[in-house]
């Protein structure tokens, strides 16, 4: 499918940001009337102490603001990333966000001036019926007090931090822009160069000789850099654990948790569940050998689908009457708003030139609609990925119509879970749909099957990493290129040595891993995914009950904790239980897989 022109995609496959202001001079009326409560709210500023009438007034005003911002903000993004190269949403944007800057700096008092407030004060509000919007955020900051500085010494941990995460914004220059990967063969035989986006298409490659020239090109790409990855890593572990430190964290993984009230023993759960369930991961790698007939599976093998035949072609209008169907089990409102997104313009469709590259919901437009950005594509994963991005977007959309403003957002440790939920109801809707196509069969399971493996077992394989790297760290033990490479290389020898062999240049892998300047951040990615498998689960097996807890999950928004919140859909995230029941499921799924290919 060749890029279409953006005067050519037509009217119904382009999002409509004039629901959020019908015209431009709405715009810079709101944009005024922020700029005007920016300076307000900064003026009130010193004025806790006077009592209950004026907190009040301050947190409404930072909420109301807020919301307008939210708004403001959303229309220039839309408008912008449907052409990048629009001089006008250029502008638009860096304004935007220019007024941001000054306002979350003019509300930068508000926390620090709670915490000045003694405990039964602040527990006053969050009883009063009045200060209801704000229970949440006020619970979390008495939360956080014993881990909260003094004014002084918050203000100047605050102006070190661009110091102290230097390392993630050198790595990120020097592997987007100066690293070069060098060249290498495609299936055509040319010497291209090597790029991220063109390495994940070449790992998928049937070409074995593809594969494994891309694998070995980019491990040594990093390899030959290796001091300096290490320099850089290790700079990042010590800010984060001087972080902790200065904030009496026992440890750096504690301090990444605590902010989201998650007991580190839902990170222990993940770890040991995972190294007991190896053995099926190492059977799923071996079965590469027989799908590919070749005599030991490599770590460049782990990629490429294992059946063929099957291209899943579907357009978009076909691919969106297939979520309707796979979300029926939701109900008929829930499928009936969706089936507006499509009609009312909700989301931008197709590629075109300019446009901004992958896909996104962003729900963050309070009191409108989440706006979808896709790069459709009439395959499996141009469905799937549709799938997606309409959870995360009917999550927001709950959670938006169900909450005040200051309630709203959710926390990342769920946000993959309606989305994720949303792709295996549709894998479950195809798969009926496809009954009796074997390579139909062989295509889904394949789809779930590395989902389970890159996102569940890869991503708590760099858990791991990082909490060891931490450990090193904390102990006074030295994070050098040697001891990293061989901590990482020792890590993929347990998770994937008993089915394939694993090749020494893995060990450079860890370094081309940028979510480990986040620190203790992947390990959610197969949580969500493990919490998403557990309620599809439900969903499909226990009927209404599940749905109505589902439902009422997706409410919530920000108003109670990750692990409460995913209590209501019926997961017990604080225990093993979820991440066991969905590897109980890859193993169904392996077995019927391997059925499949017999």
């Amino acid at each position: 499918m060749s890029t279409l022109l953006r005067k050519d995609v037509p009217a119904s496959c382009k999002w409509d940001p004039s629901h959020i202001y019908a015209t431009q001079e709405d715009w810079e009326k709101d944009f005024e009337w922020i700029k005007e409560q920016t300076g307000k709210l900064a003026a009130m500023a010193g004025t806790f102490a006077q009592g209950r009438e004026q907190v009040l007034a301050a947190l409404n005003l930072y909420a109301e603001a807020g919301e307008h911002i939210s708004r403001l903000y959303t229309y220039a993004s839309t408008n912008l990333n449907s052409d990048n190269g629009d001089a006008f949403y250029q502008g638009l944007g860096a304004r935007a966000m220019s007024l941001y800057s000054q306002f979350a700096a003019a509300a930068a008092f508000i926390s620090p001036e709670l915490l000045t407030l003694d405990s039964e004060t602040l527990n006053a509000y969050i009883a009063d019926p009045a200060f209801g919007d704000y229970d949440a955020m006020l619970k979390d900051l008495e939360r956080m007090r014993p881990h909260t500085l003094s004014t002084e010494m918050e203000t100047v941990l605050a102006s070190a931090q661009e110091a102290l995460g230097s390392a993630g914004n050198i790595y990120d220059m020097f592997t987007s822009v100066d690293m070069k990967l060098g060249k290498v063969k495609n299936e055509e035989g040319k010497m291209v160069d090597l790029s991220h986006a063109l390495y994940g298409s070449l790992l998928e490659s049937p070409n074995r000789n593809v594969r494994k020239a891309a694998y070995e090109r980019m491990m040594k790409a990093y390899g030959a850099y290796g001091s300096t990855f290490a320099a850089s890593y290790a700079g990042n572990v010590k800010a984060d654990v001087f972080n902790a430190r200065t904030r009496g964290y026992q440890s750096a993984r504690q301090a990444a948790l605590y902010p989201d009230d998650i007991p580190e023993s839902v990170y222990d759960n993940l770890l040991s569940a995972i190294h007991d369930a190896l053995p099926i991961l190492h059977a799923y790698c071996a079965l590469r050998q027989k799908a590919f007939d070749i005599p030991t599976v490599h770590m460049y093998d782990l990629y490429a689908p294992m059946q063929k035949g099957f291209d899943g072609k579907v357009s978009y209008d076909e691919a969106y009457e297939l979520l309707l169907e796979g979300i029926a089990p939701l109900g008929q409102d829930y499928v009936d708003i969706v089936r507006a997104a499509k009609d009312q313009n909700w989301i931008d469709v197709y590629e075109t030139p300019n446009k901004t590259t992958g896909a996104y919901s962003n729900g963050a437009a309070y009191g409108v609609h989440p706006y979808v950005l896709l790069n459709f594509r009439p395959e499996l994963d141009g469905m799937l990925t549709l799938a997606h991005e309409m959870g995360h977007a009917m999550h927001s959309y709950f959670s938006n119509h169900n909450q005040p403003f200051a309630k709203s957002d959710y926390t990342i440790f769920v946000a993959e879970v309606a989305s994720t939920c949303n792709e295996i109801l549709c894998i479950h809707t195809l798969r009926k749909k496809y009954a009796g196509n074997k390579a139909a069969q062989m295509a889904l399971i394949g789809r779930m099957l590395e989902g389970f493996r890159t996102t569940v077992f890869r991503q708590a394989m760099f858990a791991e990493f990082e909490m060891k790297a931490h450990a090193m760290e904390e102990a006074g033990q030295p994070l050098t290129c040697e001891s990293l490479s061989a901590m990482y290389y020792d890590l993929n020898k347990t998770y994937y040595g008993g089915g394939c062999r694993v090749d020494k240049v893995v060990e450079n892998e860890w370094m081309r891993i940028p979510h480990f300047y986040n620190a203790f951040y992947v390990y959610k990615y197969a949580t969500g995914f493990c919490a998403a498998v557990a309620l599809a689960n439900k969903i499909l097996n226990e009927g209404e009950e599940a749905v109505a807890a589902y439902r009422k999950f997706l409410t919530l928004g920000g108003s109670m904790s990750p692990i409460e919140s995913l209590k209501v859909a019926g997961i017990d995230m604080s225990s093993p239980e979820p991440v066991i029941s969905a590897l109980d499921t890859f193993a169904e799924l392996l077995a019927e897989f391997s059925e499949l290919m017999d």
